[in-house]
């Protein structure tokens, strides 16, 4: 493999990392359950962690709290203590706060809505009435994630609520996440496309490839977000965000893209080092 020399300067020089779960570290089942490490990966965090360098394992996925994740992935063999998860509802949290929006309709789980309220949000969760986010229960935001039981029902709650004024965000906007059976489709996108066909609003969305999302998750790293690398297994998300920020892209090829979906994406958008997999990205990290 013919790689610059500058590219390996800089991800031995890292002074933090950003790690995609679904596809990168781990394969679940399309339920985002039964999850498996892939090669390299335990080995790749066990040996970052043990010399205090700064990571944080950045999920799209809102099937569970930054808790249930550290749990999920310590029962793969992992480390990961829950402060070193992110997930678009953490983000979420910290971003509403900081914009003054405190009542929220969340479109989800208790993955998704949990994180809102322990950001100290008001939270308004399914089953959803009209009643309760119009009118004088009008709520300031809609945040949509893991939610493959939303109904009719609740789309019509979150278009009336659009309607009053409330503002859309998403978890993601990825149509797909790499599972063990292959592609699944993500929750969220279906949500908001939905919500967006009836009502024509914009969405707005808090995880990956938000720049925003990788600013949130360097400021809990303590670290500048030129200072990162990130990896993951899609070419229109993790380089996409990495290379607006400043940080250096990693792709991997464990997902359900391979090198040649990287390389044709965008001259600058595209992943600056493509490897297999975390097996393949350690062993040229402590090579240095």
């Amino acid at each position: 493999m013919d790689i610059a020399t500058d590219t390996l300067a800089r991800l031995r020089a890292a002074r933090g990392f950003v790690l995609d779960m679904d596809g990168t570290l781990v394969l679940g089942d399309r339920r985002n359950h039964g999850i498996r490490p892939l090669p390299g990966a335990i080995e790749m965090t066990d040996y970052l962690l043990e010399r205090g360098l700064p990571l944080v394992a950045f999920t799209n996925g809102t099937a569970r709290t930054p808790v249930d994740y550290a749990d999920a992935l310590r029962d793969a063999g992992f480390s990961f203590p829950p402060e070193k998860i992110a997930t678009p509802a953490r983000v979420a949290g910290d971003y509403f706060a900081r914009q003054g929006l405190r009542r929220i309709m969340v479109m989800g789980i208790e993955g998704v809505w949990r994180p809102i309220r322990d950001a100290g949000l008001e939270v308004v969760t399914p089953p959803f009435r009209i009643e309760d986010v119009t009118g004088e229960r009008q709520v300031d935001a809609i945040f949509a994630g893991w939610f493959r039981e939303v109904t009719l029902d609740d789309i019509e709650a979150a278009c009336n609520a659009v309607w009053g004024g409330a503002a859309l965000y998403s978890a993601s906007m990825a149509p797909f996440f790499a599972s063990a059976e292959g592609r699944a489709l993500g929750s969220s996108v279906a949500i908001v496309s939905a919500i967006r066909g009836v009502t024509g609003c914009d969405a707005t969305v808090l995880g990956k490839p938000s720049v925003d999302a990788l600013h949130c998750v360097a400021d809990y790293l303590g670290v500048s977000a030129a200072d990162l690398v990130v990896v993951g297994d899609d070419p229109t998300i993790e380089p996409v965000m990495a290379r607006e920020a400043g940080a250096l892209a990693v792709g991997v090829e464990t997902g359900f893209c391979r090198r040649e979906d990287y390389e044709r994406a965008p001259e600058a958008e595209r992943a600056e080092l493509v490897v297999h997999g975390m097996d393949e990205l350690f062993h040229l990290y402590r090579e240095g």
